[in-house]
C-alpha cells in the first residue's frame, strides 16, 4: 500500500499540463513505449522542455527509462499508476459499490 507522501509527489508530478500530456501519451503507447523523439514530434514541444518533465516523471517513479541500443524507451510505470488509483479510492462509497452517474462517486 502506497504511503500518503507517495501519491502526493506522483500527483505533483502529474500537476503540469505538459507532463499530464506526456503521461498520458504513454500511458495509450502500453508497454512499447516512447522514444523522446516520437514524443516531442506527437506533442510539438522542445527537445529540451521535454527532456526536462520526462525527468521529473521518471524520478516520480511514474516513468520508467530502458535504454535499447542508442535510444531511450519510455513507459507509464502501470503498477505505480494503479496503485495511485488505488489509494485514492479505497474508502470510495464506503466500501460499496459505486454507481454511475450519482453524487456519491
Amino acid at each position: 500500500m502506497m504511503e500518503s507522501d507517495e501519491v502526493i509527489a506522483n500527483l505533483a508530478a502529474l500537476a503540469h499540463p505538459l507532463r499530464l500530456q506526456v503521461f498520458r501519451a504513454l500511458v495509450v503507447s502500453g508497454e512499447p513505449g516512447l522514444t523522446p523523439g516520437v514524443m516531442q514530434e506527437a506533442l510539438q514541444v522542445p527537445a529540451a522542455s521535454l527532456s526536462f518533465h520526462l525527468k521529473e516523471l521518471t524520478d516520480s517513479g511514474l516513468v520508467t527509462q530502458l535504454r535499447n541500443g542508442r535510444h531511450l524507451i519510455y513507459r507509464a510505470d502501470y503498477q505505480r499508476m494503479n496503485a495511485v488509483l488505488g489509494y485514492l479510492t479505497e474508502n470510495c462509497c464506503e466500501s460499496a459499490a459505486c454507481a454511475v452517474g450519482t453524487q456519491r462517486c
